[in-house]
């Protein structure tokens, strides 16, 4: 009998299973899915091209011989990620900052929201968004018992969810209790470190952690041990003394006073930003689009936004034009009327001669043929790949990089403002170490195109 009821339950998942297919082998139903173009980036199909010297290396570094590589299509910013885009990182960083304070502090006091202890307008409404069990469903209940309360050894409050559906009080003469004071106060540098007794947010403080994984450390080991590692936290805020640091005896303290946080600089490139600020800079914006598409219901979340990869960028900047000097195909820095073609150091230290005296806004001069702005000159771009003078004889010819996360010296491409056209070439290659800030350097960044049927310069498939 028990063999009976067995064999019908059987059956008739198989049936279930098989229902509308007709027994036919047509693999799981699924939604259709389109690629969404990310916001401001623009798309770089793939292809191959010769990346290196294609003529003379006049400076005679022998680090960029020609080589045929292949890699695959992705998208790009189409300009360099400006003041204004990366200030929207730091607030983001500062909100979370400042509620997680206030969140603690709540817990600590044991002040919870509209509870036992708190009162209309406390710091209570800025308690932990799991602090009442009788509002959680059960998944979220044994999650808080299972893994968010218990916290991690360097953080016992890490996990806890925020509640950020109270806005913060910025008005010092509406801060509801003296709690709240306490919190806001301790944001802030001692009246005596401040400049010109301003309130002055201590920047050092605002910090952001994130998990990465290293995959090539993970091939090389059985299990999925150690396949996260957890970076340290990272300051967000750029360094604005690189405009006193990397110029000696020049005064560019309007630059350090004024450059970052000033609405006129908000669309000229951020500068300051060393390569571990950049990267996390692009895992925020990975984790940032990816919490408004959870939102969403049928919408798959996006892959990861990062650096591009030095052969992806210097595909990208080429721009499709094989064997050019520069982004404009041309071997000149200037067009036929006689103007400059990108923003540099023209005419052996004439820094104004392109119309610039430091850097200008991101979106200035003619963009190449995949439509980017100033893939030469301006701001010099990190890239993800370690820089090694002989890689180019080793790398692979499909989608070459050099990820060698002990190895500090970053490869920085594209020239800025402050070099001669040398270095604006398509195919020079610079580095820079990556703990390292300069007024000199920012970034753009890159997403990989999900399928393989963009493809810049092979046959359509019938």
């Amino acid at each position: 009998m028990k063999k009976l009821v067995l064999l019908s339950a059987t059956l008739a998942l198989l049936v279930s299973c098989g229902k509308g297919d007709k027994g036919e082998l047509v693999g799981v139903k699924g939604k259709k899915w389109h690629s969404e173009k990310p916001y401001g980036m623009t798309l770089v199909p793939g292809g191959a091209f010769i990346m290196g010297k294609s003529d003379d290396d006049v400076a005679n570094v022998q680090d960029a011989p020609t080589k045929t590589v292949t890699v695959r299509s992705f998208y790009m910013d189409e300009t360099e990620i400006t003041n204004s885009e990366y200030r929207q990182f730091v607030e983001w960083v500062k909100d979370s900052t400042i509620r997680t304070r206030l969140a603690v502090t709540a817990e600590e006091q044991g002040i919870k929201p509209g509870g036992k202890g708190s009162k209309t307008g406390s710091i209570g409404d800025f308690a932990f968004a799991d602090v009442d069990p009788a509002k959680m469903t059960p998944y979220d209940k044994y999650m808080y018992d299972n893994y968010y309360s218990l916290g991690t050894d360097d953080d016992p409050y890490a996990f806890r969810k925020l509640n950020k559906k109270v806005k913060l009080i910025k008005e010092t003469k509406k801060y509801p209790d003296e709690h709240y004071v306490e919190v806001m106060d301790s944001m802030y540098l001692p009246d005596a470190e401040s400049f010109n007794g301003l309130k002055t947010i201590d920047v050092r403080k605002l910090k952001f952690k994130y998990n990465q994984v290293d995959l090539n450390k993970a091939v090389k080991k059985k299990g999925r041990k150690n396949f996260f590692e957890e970076t340290p936290p990272i300051e967000v805020y750029p360094d604005t003394t690189v405009w006193i640091k990397d110029w000696s005896y020049s005064y560019n303290e309007p630059m350090h006073n004024d450059y970052f946080w000033h609405q006129a600089y908000a669309e000229y490139p951020v500068v300051g930003v060393n390569w571990n600020q950049a990267r996390a800079f692009c895992a925020w914006r990975t984790m940032y689009k990816n919490a408004y598409v959870k939102k969403l219901k049928g919408r798959d979340q996006v892959n990861s936004f990062r650096l591009p990869s030095e052969a992806e960028w210097e595909y990208a900047a080429r721009g499709g034009v094989e064997s050019g000097t520069y982004p404009w195909g041309g071997p000149y820095a200037k067009n036929d009327r006689g103007c400059f073609l990108a923003n540099f150091k023209p005419n052996r230290g004439d820094y104004a001669a392109d119309g610039a005296l430091y850097t200008v806004e991101a979106k200035s001069f003619e963009p190449n043929d995949f439509n980017l702005y100033n893939m030469a000159g301006n701001v010099s771009e990190w890239t993800q790949s370690s820089y090694d003078a002989g890689a180019y004889e080793f790398v692979s010819t499909m989608n070459p990089n050099v990820a060698d996360m002990k190895n500090q010296r970053k490869v920085i491409r594209g020239g800025s403002w402050k070099d001669v056209a040398f270095f604006l070439q398509v195919s020079t290659r610079d580095f820079e170490y990556g703990d390292s800030a300069r007024s000199y350097i920012g970034f753009r960044t890159v997403q990989d195109y999900m399928g393989t049927e963009a493809t810049g310069n092979g046959r359509r498939r019938k």
